[in-house]
């Protein structure tokens, strides 16, 4: 690519907003040249505004350290420095919605981590290597916005990426009913061990609105495209417990499936080795080479072992055994701020600009 896209991050100062930094640093399409953030954080350099709350683990991008943060709410400014938005803004789900219009409405497309917009109808809420047909809902969104290149895209949320990928792998099978339970980092509520110090030691088993995502959003991204919007699958019918443990980074999922179609434990993991999308067959810069592997030890998959598989854009499952009650039941993990959040959106931008969704203004 011979000039890369210009990027703006709405909500740069927070967790995910510092990992999308973090992920762009030396993409090979993309490049950060704006950053935005609160009324409080504008007019700083982005060093000032985040001060000592630099959450990755590698250290800032020297690029970004002297861009100026400017005001997320100065939409037709931002918007007019930048191709495309990733959007981690911290705001109310109403406000969220209102500001990513906003933006798409100033011809620029908004690929977003937030959940404001996975239920509406006509926005794709996209896993790449699952779902990329729910992207043809773009123009008659835009229809809708009455923009011709502007337009918002989503990723789902975190704690469905431990398990979802299997589910639509085996769809030959016909999964019908699943039992989930998911033990979510910490990370996914923004905090570390410093700022959370309740957690060490400790389970909570309650995440608010979490269940509810969980059990829902598998239905979206496995569902059709029909009359420009999504329709969700009717099944598997999901219910779902959702329970903060003291981990930084990695969401483990507990899983039990019952088929229509009774597979072998052998075909069940033929198909997850084999399963890909178009990040794999496109060669996307964010791409696992490897969506999901399966791992043959009893004590696999762990978090500190397994977590950054493909640079934590890989998906790992094991301990797959047949069940007294249900069919079949697994381990699922995958990592939360990376492939499950800032990084899920990068792939899907990656997935959007090889499609002519997204382009130079």
């Amino acid at each position: 690519m011979d000039q890369k896209l210009r990027v703006g991050i709405l909500g740069a100062t927070g967790m995910v907003g510092q990992r999308f930094i973090s992920l762009l640093e030396n993409h090979p399409w993309f490049e950060v040249v704006t950053v935005a953030a609160s009324p409080r954080s504008a007019g700083k350099t982005y060093e000032e505004a985040v001060g000592g709350r630099w959450k990755m683990t590698t250290p800032m991008p020297e690029a970004v350290k002297k861009l100026v943060v400017m005001n997320v709410n100065e939409v037709e400014r931002v918007a007019s420095t930048v191709d495309f938005v990733f959007s981690a803004v911290d705001m109310t789900k109403d406000e969220i919605r209102a500001i990513e219009e906003a933006y798409a409405k100033t011809e620029t497309p908004v690929v977003s981590n937030n959940s404001a917009h996975r239920w509406t109808p006509d926005v794709p809420m996209v896993v790449p290597e699952i779902n990329p047909e729910h992207f043809a809902v773009i123009e008659d969104q835009k229809k809708r916005l009455g923009t011709k290149r502007g337009f918002i895209a989503v990723k789902p949320n975190c704690s469905i990426q431990s398990y979802t990928p299997a589910l639509a792998a085996w769809r030959e099978f016909e999964p019908y009913e699943v039992v989930a339970t998911t033990y979510q980092a910490i990370s996914g509520a923004g905090k570390t061990f410093k700022d959370w110090p309740e957690m060490v030691e400790n389970i909570i088993p309650y995440i608010g609105g979490e269940e509810e995502k969980s059990e829902k959003e598998p239905l979206r991204v496995l569902g059709t495209v029909a009359d420009g919007v999504i329709k969700p699958a009717a099944e598997p019918k999901i219910t779902c417990q959702c329970i903060r443990v003291p981990v930084l980074n990695g969401h483990t999922a507990a899983v039990f499936v019952k088929f229509r179609k009774k597979p072998t434990k052998e075909q069940l993991i033929e198909k997850l080795v084999s399963f890909k999308g178009i990040p794999q067959e496109l060669n996307l810069p964010s791409a696992p080479k490897q969506f999901i592997r399966y791992m043959e030890e009893d004590n696999r998959p762990q978090v500190t072992l397994d977590v950054d598989y493909e640079n934590g854009m890989g998906v790992s499952i094991g301990r797959l055994r047949e069940d007294s009650v249900y069919d079949y039941k697994f381990v699922g993990l995958s990592h939360n701020t990376v492939r499950g959040a800032a990084g899920g959106a990068v792939l899907c931008a990656e997935a959007l600009k090889a499609k002519g969704y997204i382009q130079a203004k």
